[in-house]
């Protein structure tokens, strides 16, 4: 389902499923994060749903997520502050993970996958200093690093909640697209 008018890059809030068919191959990225064939075949099967809850407490937004696959069954939690400041999470699919979130806007990325595919209206704009995206950066102590950048853009005709992402390993990455539809408030 397309996301709702009023959600926007400054007001996740509420439920997102991942739409596997629209997004890219994910079994792909997590073999080459290194996850299991067990693991990777249960993500594959379950509905992913993301539980957000955004809210800014001393002017940092902090975006938590929780999430489910099918079933009820705990997935990673997001906590993202989007201060830039780096911090470990041991997580029970990734393992210890150090990583870091801002607001971010076309101009400050370099990468021209990350950078491509965005809705960038003025109506997309609403970090507080007219931010259009957010910007995450993980180091995993198993070897790889990750970016990601969370914004909105048209998939399949339709205005959707995308994550671009790339994961690198020595000299070698892969990139994939996540595509949420938009399930309501909790």
């Amino acid at each position: 389902m397309a996301a709702s008018p009023e959600k926007h890059i400054g007001d996740l809030a509420g439920l997102w499923v991942l739409n596997k068919s629209l997004s890219g191959d994910i079994d792909a990225i997590l073999t080459f994060q290194g996850i299991g064939w067990w693991k990777r075949k249960a993500i594959g099967l379950a509905t992913v749903t993301l539980h957000v809850t955004q809210y800014i407490t001393e002017g940092i937004t902090h975006i938590d997520i929780k999430q489910t696959a099918t079933g009820g069954i705990e997935g990673t939690t997001e906590l993202r502050e989007l201060d830039w400041v780096q911090r470990t999470h041991n997580d029970h699919i990734f393992g210890e993970v150090t990583g870091r979130s801002r607001w971010a806007t076309l101009e400050s990325i370099e990468d021209a996958y990350l950078k491509e595919g965005w809705l960038d209206g003025e109506e997309e704009k609403k970090g507080p200093n007219g931010e259009l995206l957010v910007e995450n950066y993980v180091e995993a102590k198993a070897g790889w690093n990750g970016r990601q950048l969370w914004g909105f853009s048209i998939i399949d005709g339709e205005r959707r909640y995308t994550r671009r992402v790339v994961i690198t390993k020595g000299s070698e990455s892969k990139k994939v697209v996540m595509v949420y539809n938009w399930q309501g408030l909790e």
